[in-house]
């Protein structure tokens, strides 16, 4: 668990199965809605963190590849990561 040092109250609309979904969550982990909301979220920039992480590197290695077909396998994975696929 993050140590924060400063709350800012935030008001957000969930979609009802969303909603029922967090609350089962919580009460499964004997967490507070509000609390399983906060570990949701840092779970989900932690992710998007990785993710940004991956395809930098990935990036990264594409650029500097010097075998053809590496390269191409390189370009491939990218394109799916930037397009999905």
């Amino acid at each position: 668990m993050r140590a924060e040092t400063k709350s800012v109250r935030q008001s957000v609309s969930l979609p009802a199965k969303t909603a029922t979904q967090v609350r089962s969550m919580a009460k499964s982990r004997r967490l507070s809605t509000a609390r399983m909301l906060v570990e949701l979220i840092e779970n989900g920039i932690d992710a998007e963190k990785r993710k940004q992480q991956e395809f930098f590197d990935l990036a990264e290695r594409f650029r500097n590849e010097t075998d053809p077909q590496e390269a191409k396998r390189l370009g491939d994975q990218l394109g799916r990561l930037v397009f999905g696929g």
